[in-house]
């Protein structure tokens, strides 16, 4: 089967949409068209003129990374820095690039999950979970109609709640209405007032799917006019947010913590505040530069928190609440490749799909 880019982004952008990112983030294609088809896929943290040859040597016309190689505008295209030199390379041997960034890591299923995989993490939540990111919709359906209608409604999205779907609240009730000169009314006639039995139906739906949503309802509703309401609601999205906490099997001292995490990630050296006398069992993360998340670290009540890019006097405000350690933001990372690569093949068998091979931290230790 033909595959387009359009196809990857679509299918990417159902687990971690667009509208997930961060204001000042840049997640998209950013080079190439979504019509072309593809050839083959490399999975990266980063985007380099290496890894664009690399894509190149293997037959890829699409790279899919983490992090944009575009994350602020450009004024020019001469060459003079990594970005413009690896922007033009693309373009020229005529390679996609696409990046799913800070909404890969809002989502559960994320790069914070990858990380909490490999540490070997159980019953994981979001740390920080957003907020006015869910639709209410209220709308009122004939009795007769209105499973039909909540199935169309559930496949467009509505009605998810954490790990439940189909989730809905109803009551009974009598709608009435009468038709003017210029309806074509699918119940009753024109001049003629009508009850109907009906049910108010409740069901809540991420923002982002609202014109889906409205869409579906208006497809599958057998009314011509169909009532409706939306609300904006302010509760907290429990499957998206900002970093993760979780629990390991059993309770260790933190010195082995720390030895464990160095080996399970991979770690050729770490920096961390002052180990304390307790045991380590609850563990909050997140990849990347996370200290704004440290006080709900705290407040959560995780033993320690692992995070990336701590400046000096960040670390003091542990405060020995809690140890903090900075296990580097390419290391905490990096295997949100092996994370896209999974994503991908799964869906898509028949694409060649690879791991770049190229170490891409612009940071080396002696």
């Amino acid at each position: 089967m033909v595959y387009l880019i359009k196809d990857v982004i679509s299918h990417l952008e159902s687990i971690a949409p667009s509208a997930y990112q961060e204001s000042y983030d840049n997640a998209r294609l950013i080079v190439g068209s979504p019509e072309a088809q593809v050839t083959g896929i490399i999975c990266s943290l980063d985007v380099t003129e290496v890894v664009v040859e690399e894509a190149k040597t293997k037959g890829c016309n699409l790279i899919v990374a983490h992090h944009p190689i575009i994350f602020k505008g450009l004024k020019s295209l001469t060459g003079k820095n990594y970005v413009e030199r690896t922007v033009i390379k693309a373009i020229k041997d005529d390679i996609a690039i696409y990046a799913v960034h800070t909404n890969l890591d809002a989502v559960h299923q994320g790069v914070n999950q990858k990380i909490a995989q490999k540490i070997g993490l159980s019953d994981t939540k979001i740390l920080a979970p957003k907020k006015g990111l869910l639709t209410k919709l209220t709308t009122f359906i004939p009795r007769d109609n209105s499973e039909e209608v909540l199935q169309v409604l559930y496949q467009a999205g509505a009605g998810i709640i954490g790990n439940y779907s189909h989730c809905s609240f109803q009551t009974e009730g009598e709608g009435t209405f009468l038709p003017m000169e210029n309806a074509t009314p699918h119940i009753g006639s024109k001049g003629k007032e009508e009850r109907v039995a009906e049910k108010r139906v409740e069901l809540m739906f991420p923002a982002h799917l609202q014109s889906k949503v409205l869409q579906a309802l208006k497809s599958a509703h057998p009314y011509e006019e169909v009532a409706y309401y939306l609300h904006p609601l302010d509760n907290d999205h429990q499957e998206v947010g900002s970093g993760m906490i979780g629990q390991l099997p059993e309770a260790i001292p933190g010195m082995d913590f720390l030895q464990h995490l160095k080996k399970s990630m991979g770690l050729q050296v770490l920096k961390h505040t002052a180990v304390l006398d307790k045991k380590i069992s609850k563990v909050a993360l997140c990849g990347g530069a996370g200290i704004f998340l440290l006080g709900q670290a705290i407040q959560s009540g995780a033993d320690v928190f692992i995070t990336a890019d701590v400046k000096y006097h960040e670390f003091f405000d542990a405060d020995q609440q809690i140890l903090l350690a900075d296990i580097g933001h390419y290391e905490s990372e990096i295997y949100t490749k092996e994370l896209l690569k999974d994503l991908l093949s799964q869906k898509f068998s028949n694409i060649a799909t690879y791991l770049t091979n190229v170490v891409t931290n612009p940071i080396s230790y002696l």
